[in-house]
């Protein structure tokens, strides 16, 4: 990382989900998908997928926070999720699947403490926040198919993002904001 840029990482559910929102944001420098949180070195999708690893999928993000802050990469991805499932999200379920905010340094932890209790008095939720605040572990790129799926495979992409739930849940408690 230069000085110029900041490392942020997000388990949001299914990785593919959580690229879009990201990239749509100025100052979002690159967005990859894939594992951490888990012991298992270089793990393949069908080993994290088996809950065995103790890997979820995430997205690691490399930012410019002179362009955008890590409070408004936070906003994004509270959007995204369901912070209140602690058993995966929507359609998605086990370990592989839950979400955790991977905090870089004292600073982002921080950040991520504050702005998680925020939701949690002012949010539009009925539930607490489970969503755990966690130091960040060594991070393993997916699988190269996994990378920019959203892109490579729209219609499908689409159809799962309908079909597991999270866009109905998104509309119902951000609506279009």
């Amino acid at each position: 990382m230069s000085e110029q840029t900041k490392l942020a990482t997000f388990a949001g559910g299914c990785f593919w989900c959580m690229v879009g929102p990201f990239e749509q944001l100025d100052g979002v420098l690159s967005i990859t998908s894939g594992y951490t949180g888990g012991e298992t070195e270089n793990p393949t999708y069908e080993e994290v997928c088996s809950n065995t690893t103790g890997h979820v999928e995430a997205v690691q993000i490399v930012y410019n926070p002179e362009k955008v802050t890590y409070e408004e990469l936070l906003d994004t991805f509270w959007r995204q999720i369901d912070p209140t499932d602690s058993g995966g999200q929507f359609n998605d379920r086990g370990e592989s699947y839950q979400t955790a905010v991977f905090y870089h340094d004292n600073e982002q932890k921080q950040i991520a403490e504050q702005s998680k209790e925020e939701l949690n008095q002012h949010g539009p939720f009925d539930n607490p926040v489970v969503t755990p605040v966690v130091p960040a572990k060594t991070f393993y790129p997916a699988e190269d198919y996994h990378q920019d799926y959203h892109k490579k495979n729209r219609f499908h992409y689409l159809l799962y993002r309908k079909g597991s739930g999270r866009e109905g849940f998104i509309q119902q408690y951000w609506g279009d904001n």
